[in-house]
């Protein structure tokens, strides 16, 4: 993973002495810069950056996305020799033809319509700020300014009811995709495969839904065991681990007693040898953050990533860390849902999204509509179909 204490050059900058480049606050460090080919400071862009992450409290992993966004924008104007002051519809329609194309020069996989859709928008976020802050008078792409938002009606099918949607002529159509969780026997294999700690990372997120983000987050104190004087009746079977959410909302998850028995054993067995390890051979101040590498230092999100994607070619099904978000709010919408059709009285809907930690409920309802899809039933039923053709 790239540090963000980088020197970006990016394309040509016009004349910005009418607009007196100040940033309220520091900038800390790993803050990142974006310079030209010609070494001078894109000012607009650090700007941006400074007042929607610096000022607003925005994550790191906020900045990251919108640095990459401005890279990638400012690197095609260059290479395109466009000024960034003097781009209009079809630069930004080129550019998005463009990603279709070609594939990321990062990655080398195609870019995905979610991920066009998004630095589109992004692209877009930026002119409607610098026409907004008097970097530029006007723009085709300022939202403000354009008309290329036309308002269509499009069928809710859940709601029985039309709604109004904005649809830009720079974004593509994008289809929504259901969660498809891991089968019971791929779980197992999976985190068969999986080495420590990575190994007990996935059972985390399998167990409580956690994201990435907020399972790196995790401390070692958050899970330590509370004192006899702050014990309380009916933590025998779980505990509550309070933790930040997306978009640095609290929250909470539901560790069950025999995770919190696995992660001590973790702690005792693995990470305290890791830590005194670094700390002797290499200097390495103690660190606070739960998972560590052998080399003591803090699990990275790509280096979780890639752990999971390599133990799922080996066991031959694709895997990413999502897919055990995924896995526990199907399997526990499921297990609620079968609950629900008995004699409690719960609401499985609103349950998995306080537990997931979902701002919409529509977004926890994909989780719903992909249980109504068990592919054990319907493996079942594709076999009795098949079995009936060959007997005919």
């Amino acid at each position: 993973m790239p540090s963000l204490v980088e020197i970006i050059r990016k394309g040509e900058l016009p004349r910005t002495e009418d607009v007196p480049a100040t940033l309220r606050g520091p900038r800390p460090p790993g803050f990142p810069l974006l310079f030209s080919a010609e070494m001078r400071l894109i000012e607009p862009a650090v700007i941006f950056l400074h007042e929607h992450v610096i000022e607003r409290a925005y994550t790191a992993e906020t900045l990251r996305t919108y640095t990459e966004i401005l890279y990638d924008w400012f690197d095609s104007l260059e290479q395109s020799g466009v000024a960034w002051n003097d781009v209009d519809a079809t630069d930004l329609i080129s550019y998005r033809d463009r990603m279709l194309k070609q594939p990321s020069p990062h990655t080398g996989r195609p870019y995905s319509v979610r991920t066009i859709n998004h630095r589109a928008r992004g692209v877009l976020r930026f002119y409607a700020w610098a026409v907004r802050t008097g970097w530029l008078r006007n723009s085709p792409l300022s939202i403000r300014h354009a008309d290329f938002a036309v308002a269509r009606r499009a069928w809710d099918g859940r709601h029985r009811h039309w709604r109004a949607v904005q649809h830009s002529l720079f974004a593509l159509r994008q289809f929504e995709s259901l969660p498809r969780p891991f089968t019971s026997d791929q779980a197992r294999e999976l985190l068969a495969e999986l080495p420590p700690p990575y190994d007990l990372m996935a059972r985390w997120q399998l167990y409580t839904g956690l994201r990435i983000g907020e399972l790196l987050q995790l401390r070692l104190k958050d899970v330590r065991e509370p004192g006899p004087e702050k014990s309380t009746p009916g933590e025998a079977a779980y505990r509550q681990i309070d933790i930040v959410r997306k978009g640095r909302k609290p929250g909470y998850v539901i560790a069950s007693r025999s995770l919190l028995e696995e992660t001590a054993g973790y702690v005792a067995q693995y990470r305290a040898g890791w830590m005194k390890r670094a700390v002797r051979k290499r200097g390495r101040p103690t660190q606070v953050a739960l998972f560590l590498t052998r080399r003591g230092s803090p699990v990275r999100m790509n280096t979780y990533q890639q752990a999971i994607q390599r133990a799922g070619k080996t066991c031959g099904f694709r895997a990413t860390s999502h897919v055990f978000r995924a896995t526990f709010g199907c399997w526990m919408l499921a297990r609620l849902e079968r609950l629900a059709r008995g004699s409690e009285a719960i609401n499985p809907l609103l349950i998995v999204k306080i537990l997931m930690g979902h701002e919409h409920i529509d977004t926890t309802d994909r989780y719903l509509r992909a249980v109504a899809m068990d592919t054990r039933v319907l493996s079942d039923v594709l076999d009795t179909l098949l079995a009936e053709e060959i007997s005919t």
